[in-house]
């Protein structure tokens, strides 16, 4: 059972998170990730990534370290993020705390109820293991996510084989191995209404969030 002075520790580091981030949304992603440091680092992090209720978020936030060593990595973040703009198409990229999410709507990357990459899909998972192999500064998680049509085991099966297809591709493309995680959460994040099709549209998608390597990480502190 949770002591009444551990409550008020938790009740303290998510006001504090909450009136941290409400404060300065107009900051830069820079910014933002040396208050967190201030704030309780990873763990307010995560806390912030399972409130989004999204794997890939949440796991950038989850990396989070804040601080001076944040500020650097989010610098870093920024200047990979400008790279994918410019050369993936088709795709959204958002820039999450000290990382950055890439969502593929699946129907570019795969044909109905397949796991099989489209060759036109290929050119952009080409050129995002490109951008990821000019340095070892980072770790990619591949997730996959389905609408709610159907049995929803099926579902986590299918999303798991395409985030395994997505991933093999970008291995075969030179991206190391170890860099690469993968998960499929099926139909339990949804982004939009299942109820209409425009919204199963939005679910059915392939999320990549790229976060520091702990390797990374540890070269950032023994420099600062």
């Amino acid at each position: 059972m949770m002591t009444k002075t551990k409550l008020l520790l938790l009740l303290s580091i998510l006001i504090s998170a909450a009136l941290i981030f409400s404060s300065c949304s107009s900051w830069s992603n820079t910014a933002k990730g040396a208050v967190i440091g201030t704030g309780g680092g990873a763990a307010v992090g995560a806390v912030i990534g399972k409130t989004l209720g999204n794997t890939a978020a949440g796991a950038i936030a989850g990396a989070a370290v804040g601080g001076t060593v944040g500020a650097i990595i989010g610098t870093n973040m920024d200047r990979k993020a400008e790279q994918l703009e410019e050369e993936l198409d088709g795709v959204t990229i958002q820039r999450v705390e000290e990382g950055i999410a890439v969502s593929f709507d699946s129907g570019l990357l795969y044909g109905f109820d397949s796991a099989t990459l489209r060759p036109e899909a290929r050119e952009n998972l080409q050129k995002l293991s490109k951008i990821i192999s000019r340095d070892d500064d980072t770790i990619l998680m591949i997730v996959g996510h389905t609408d709610s049509t159907g049995d929803e085991t099926y579902n986590m099966g299918l999303s798991e084989r395409r985030a395994r297809s997505a991933a093999n591709y970008m291995i075969s493309q030179g991206l190391a191995e170890s860099r690469v995680q993968i998960e499929g959460r099926g139909e339990l994040e949804p982004i939009a209404d299942n109820s209409t099709e425009a919204g199963r549209q939005d679910n059915r998608r392939v999320e990549v969030a790229i976060f520091a390597s702990q390797a990374y990480i540890d070269r950032v502190k023994a420099a600062n």
